[in-house]
């Protein structure tokens, strides 16, 4: 062989070498999955909101699908992240109120003692990618442990629940300094960059976990008062702090978006944007819907869910199909090619939707919060089936009040204005009938009446309080 032939045969091995080795890198699929605590249905842009300036949010749903009718699986958050990393409902789960909770033993209900944690024995998301070849990072709040001193290995924090790679961080005392990322989206988000870079040539499953915008709110001044100055900062779904907050964590979720690109990854990475909750009603208004965080009308339930699956999901789409939170343990396996038995789970994978090939197999949402909250909120459960919604109301159920359910079409009347349950009663009963299978069939904790019950102390939170 010739050196002009030997040379030529040497650079077509070269660049079969390097046709194949990025052949590997790209037969598999990573997972980014942003996670925004306490964000509304109303503070993203694709809603058709303006104040919030959420435009690498919004850009996740311009380059994939967003769902109109996601919900969170809980009005708090520890339910939430534990179905999230389940797939198994709140109620099953018996973590049904945000961790360690409140007992409020004075009230007219006794409050069921829930899980203290998310049980070691649960098979979490990680876990299952950890299986299946994936490195696993965790970045942020985790809020299943029975506390928040986490230690790397301590069991039930996110290093012994299959995350191989940990950044835990906590939200702000009151007293913190606004401008030194209180709520540590920027230390969130550099953590997240960082794995992306290392694990770039393997499969990945990144969890960028947020607090924004939970309480306590703050900002650098500069940014807060972008906002104060903007149109409409002074309307009840306006809050300018928050706008200052959730801007920081996008223009984070932007720079993940940017690495993702910079590296080669955009074609085999899906991201996943999602809130635990809705927002706290008392800081800014969640209309159109009623209620807020810890309500089980929809401004505490329904949130911003957008997916992002380059080749999959046809960009620019919608979908009213109900999703809940337990569902995207399936779903992300499923996007995967991953095997999982799902009759050992709640969700159920929404694929077929996103592929465009079918619709959910899930006709209806289901809601259990048997608890008081702070705020003043009532405990109850609810089922949204079809366009109906159903809240039954666990003080007057039990108690034999007036005023037990409510039942409202919220399709029509998304913000659960108008009660139907006088009007259409057989509906009513319907519904009624299948949230109480549906809560004997998951195992849920019930509430009994309170033989302590005192009137004068039935707001105090603890026994040892002095309210």
């Amino acid at each position: 062989m010739n050196s002009i032939f030997r040379d030529l045969f040497i650079a077509l091995i070269a660049l079969l070498l390097i046709a194949c080795t990025q052949s590997e890198q790209k037969s598999h699929t990573n997972i980014v999955f942003i996670l925004a605590d306490d964000l509304g249905w109303n503070q993203v842009g694709y809603h058709g909101m303006d104040f919030y300036e959420t435009t690498n949010i919004d850009k996740i749903a311009a380059q994939g699908m967003y769902f109109t009718n996601a919900y969170s699986s809980a009005p708090v958050c520890s339910p939430t992240r534990g179905a999230l990393m389940t797939g198994k409902a709140p109620a099953r789960l018996h973590l049904t109120d945000y961790i360690p909770g409140s007992p409020y033993p004075y009230a007219p209900l006794t409050t069921p003692q829930q899980a203290a944690c998310l049980p070691m024995e649960e098979v979490t998301i990680a876990e299952k990618l950890k299986e299946n070849g994936y490195i696993t990072g965790h970045f942020g709040k985790w809020h299943l442990s029975p506390d928040k001193e986490y230690q790397a290995g301590r069991e039930f924090d996110p290093g012994s629940q299959g995350f191989d790679v940990v950044f835990t961080s906590v939200k702000p005392e009151p007293d913190a300094d606004p401008s030194s990322d209180a709520h540590h989206a920027v230390e969130i988000t550099e953590h997240a960059l960082k794995f992306i870079e290392a694990n770039k040539d393997r499969p990945f499953f990144c969890y960028v976990s947020h607090h924004v915008v939970h309480r306590p709110l703050m900002e650098a001044p500069d940014l807060v008062a972008k906002y104060e100055a903007k149109e409409g900062s002074g309307e009840p779904e306006h809050n300018p702090v928050m706008g200052a907050m959730i801007e920081r964590m996008d223009v984070g979720i932007g720079r993940i978006l940017e690495i993702i690109n910079a590296l080669g990854l955009e074609d085999n990475t899906i991201v996943i944007f999602y809130s635990d909750n809705g927002g706290l009603e008392q800081l800014q208004d969640q209309t159109p819907l009623r209620g807020g965080k810890a309500t089980i009308y929809d401004g505490g339930l329904r949130v911003p869910l957008a997916i992002k699956w380059p080749g999959v999901v046809k960009p620019g789409t919608s979908s009213e199909a109900f999703v809940a939170t337990e569902d995207l343990f399936p779903t992300m396996l499923d996007m995967l090619n991953m095997n999982y038995d799902p009759g050992n789970l709640d969700g159920i994978s929404f694929v077929p939707v996103l592929r465009g090939t079918g619709k959910s197999e899930r006709k209806a949402v289901y809601f259990h919060y048997p608890h008081y909250h702070h705020q003043g909120y009532k405990p109850g459960g609810a089922i949204r089936d079809g366009d109906y919604k159903l809240i039954e109301w666990f003080e007057p159920a039990l108690l034999r009040k007036e005023h037990a359910v409510e039942l409202f079409d919220v399709v029509r009347d998304i913000g659960e204005t108008a009660d139907l349950a006088g009007e259409m009663p057989e509906k009513a009963t319907e519904l009624l009938e299948k949230l109480h299978a549906w809560r004997e069939s998951v195992g849920a904790q019930e509430m009994a009446v309170n033989p302590n019950h005192d009137p004068e102390k039935a707001d105090w939170r603890f026994a040892d309080s002095s309210n």
